[in-house]
């Protein structure tokens, strides 16, 4: 899909900002120094009343988040991914998710395409973390159409949101009539009879080019986009593992405690079966250019399809 424009997640993610602002004057955002890079100067140049920078203090910023949504506006509080997850855990669990508060945490320069700041910068475990917490919705859109429906769905929806957004542009593949957007609904790309691919983020992109690749090899491959993975689309994943027989998830995110163990707990439950997850083994990343990276740790499209090919290979 080289053909299709390329634009980063966390640039729907700040312009949609701005949108909404325009619209709804309880909307405040917060930042933690990174403005720029998070694309939430947009929101601040626009409307710098309701912008609040509040330095390199994630967790204060977390409490400050709580804080004003008590008052009964919606906030968005963003930095990267290692630190509005990582570093602000605590805060995040005890004074946002506890009181089941109005905060949308705005994530960006997830996974291992944050390149060449390396494994310090590099967070392949925040939707493990933020699985954790009781009642966090988790959104991980794979294109700046699905960036944009995601912070319009986050703003509507009453309670805590996980939000996370790439550094790296990206093919835009959802740029249909028919789109829609909904949270706890995954969308199936490409119907299938062979191996159902559930793929999430920037990873939707190359499990479709992959799927391309099996077709020529005779292999169909359903190809899933699990944009919300809590709550996932429980109905759909068991469907599809009923309906192919294989599955196989894919992710740019630790394979512990992701996208993979989130389908793997419901069919552990529903549908028992063997499944493959491709994505950040139990490693941390490293510095260097996020498509070699992406090449390096087998999340580009030919790495994928080679994986793939082999669990319908099994005998």
């Amino acid at each position: 899909m080289s053909e299709l424009k390329k634009i980063a997640t966390r640039e729907g993610y700040g312009a949609t900002l701005v949108e909404l602002g325009a619209k709804y004057k309880d909307l405040v955002v917060l930042d933690a120094d990174l403005a720029d890079s998070t694309r939430t100067g947009k929101f601040k140049k626009a409307y710098p009343e309701r912008f609040i920078d509040c330095g390199i203090a994630e967790s204060n910023m977390a409490g400050v988040a709580a804080g004003i949504a008590t008052t009964g506006k919606v906030v968005f509080m963003s930095s990267f991914a290692m630190f509005a997850a990582g570093r602000a855990y605590e805060q995040v669990r005890n004074s946002i998710g506890y009181p089941r508060l109005n905060v949308k945490i705005g994530a960006t320069h997830a996974g291992i395409s944050v390149g060449e700041d390396g494994a310090s910068h590099q967070c392949n475990e925040d939707i493990a973390l933020m699985r954790t917490i009781p009642g966090m919705v988790i959104l991980n859109p794979s294109d700046d159409v699905e960036a944009r429906a995601a912070v319009v769905a986050a703003y509507e929806y009453k309670g805590p949101v996980y939000l996370r957004f790439g550094r790296l542009a990206v093919p835009v593949i959802n740029e249909r009539e028919d789109y829609r957007f909904e949270i706890g609904k995954g969308i199936v790309l490409k119907e299938g009879s062979d191996v159902s691919v559930f793929a999430t983020g920037l990873c939707v992109t190359a499990a479709l080019d992959a799927a391309k690749l099996l077709e020529a090899d005779g292999i169909s491959a359903e190809i899933i986009n699990i944009h919300t993975i809590k709550p996932i689309d429980e109905d759909l994943v068991i469907a599809s593992a009923k309906k192919t027989g294989r599955v196989v998830t894919v992710e740019e995110h630790s394979v512990i405690g992701g996208l993979g163990s989130a389908v793997c707990d419901v069919l552990c439950e529903h549908h028992p079966l063997k499944v493959k997850k491709i994505g950040i083994q139990d490693v941390f990343g490293e510095s260097g250019p996020a498509i070699d990276l992406i090449k390096k740790y087998g999340l580009d499209a030919e790495s994928i399809y080679k994986q793939i090919h082999a669990v319908v290979s099994e005998k």
